[in-house]
């Protein structure tokens, strides 16, 4: 009788079991069951074809012991989709096999030597809708911005520059002790501001140009301007150019813990954003963000008249998309929108995905 009810204990666990991760991890009806990976192709839009939540990929992943880092994916790579345990799992086969077709209809089997560069690896997420971000966007606090050096003025008693114009700039902290070194410059904008706080969460800069030291007297430097994408003007910014390479090897996650924001600006729309648009949300490292990180994108519900009742209520939430986080700063980060369903507005609460906690 004891083992009888064991068994059945037993066999309840594995069915609960099964249930909960067809319920955390949801396959997409149509998915494949092989996928050939293609030039062109991105981490999310292969994940997207096998799972509803793209995020999830990393829960999916069985390690190949035949393969460095299974997260690197190159095209040409095989995705497999199989159960083990009653799981899904997905694996990669890198295949070392050529294979070629005879007149006689035979399939010829020749092996091969593969040889494959980690920066061949297919991206995360589409690296140019985000390229410009990465180069040319900083993202400071006041007292970086006041102690970096500034342009004073040029020939001619002109205030406007371009390429290969000669400039003039005054440095308070003495940053010009190399003259061969190249400042980006950088026009200081928007004061990012928390919505909910008021607390000034930096200021955004954008690199507009580059210049080269030529000379130095006393508190005075003479630059170059070598390259410019736009005019630069009298009192832009002069910083060291940082390294902003972001690797293939970035791959959508969810956070450990719920996370909570809002996204406080976005470039190039007047109104609204979408899919392929990138935002700026209101959390940073200090919250635990890190590059990767997957935030769904809710709007809140409106405001009405209850009529029975005479009083105002809300109307439930709204799923608007899904963002991915490609450069975080200390209480700012920048993410591109993955998915949209409808527009998306300044002020929007991005949250981490549920289930994901």
């Amino acid at each position: 009788m004891m083992k009888s009810l064991q068994r059945i204990l037993y066999v309840g666990l594995l069915v609960v079991t099964s249930a909960v991760m067809a319920d955390t991890i949801a396959l997409r009806d149509d998915h494949p069951s092989v996928y050939y990976v293609k030039k062109g192709d991105t981490l999310w839009d292969i994940s997207g074809r096998f799972l509803e939540n793209p995020w999830q990929w990393p829960e999916l992943w069985h390690d190949n012991p035949e393969i460095d880092n299974p997260h690197l994916i190159y095209p040409g790579d095989e995705i497999r989709l199989f159960w083990q345990d009653g799981e899904p799992r997905l694996a990669v086969n890198r295949d070392n096999v050529k294979r070629s077709k005879l007149s006689d209809g035979t399939v010829k089997l020749t092996p091969r030597v593969r040889e494959v560069d980690r920066d061949s690896a297919i991206p995360a997420i589409p690296m140019s809708a985000i390229q410009s971000y990465l180069k040319d966007a900083l993202v400071m606090d006041r007292d970086e911005i006041l102690a970096a050096p500034y342009l004073i003025g040029g020939q001619d008693r002109r205030v406007v520059f371009g390429m290969g114009d000669t400039v003039y700039a005054r440095d308070p902290e003495d940053r010009f002790a190399d003259l061969q070194r190249r400042y980006g410059i950088y026009r200081v904008g928007e004061e990012y501001v928390d919505p909910e706080t008021r607390e000034v969460l930096g200021y955004e800069a954008r690199r507009i140009g580059l210049a080269s030291v030529r000379d130095q007297e006393e508190d005075m430097t003479t630059l170059e301007v070598i390259r410019s994408s736009e005019d630069v003007r009298v009192d832009d910014r002069l910083f060291q150019q940082p390294d902003r390479e972001v690797r293939a090897v970035l791959y959508p996650h969810a956070p450990d813990e719920k996370v909570t924001g809002n996204i406080i600006r976005f470039f190039d729309r007047i109104n609204s954003v979408a899919r392929n648009d990138v935002v700026v949300i209101n959390r940073g490292e200090r919250e635990g963000m890190e590059p990767g990180h997957v935030l769904e994108i809710f709007q809140q519900g409106e405001l009405v008249r209850d009529r029975q009742q005479d009083e105002m209520v809300r109307l439930p939430r709204t799923k608007a998309g899904t963002l991915v986080l490609f450069r975080v700063h200390e209480k700012v980060s920048y993410g591109l929108i993955m998915e949209s369903t409808r527009p998306i507005y300044m002020k929007d609460i991005v949250e981490s995905p549920e289930g994901s906690y």
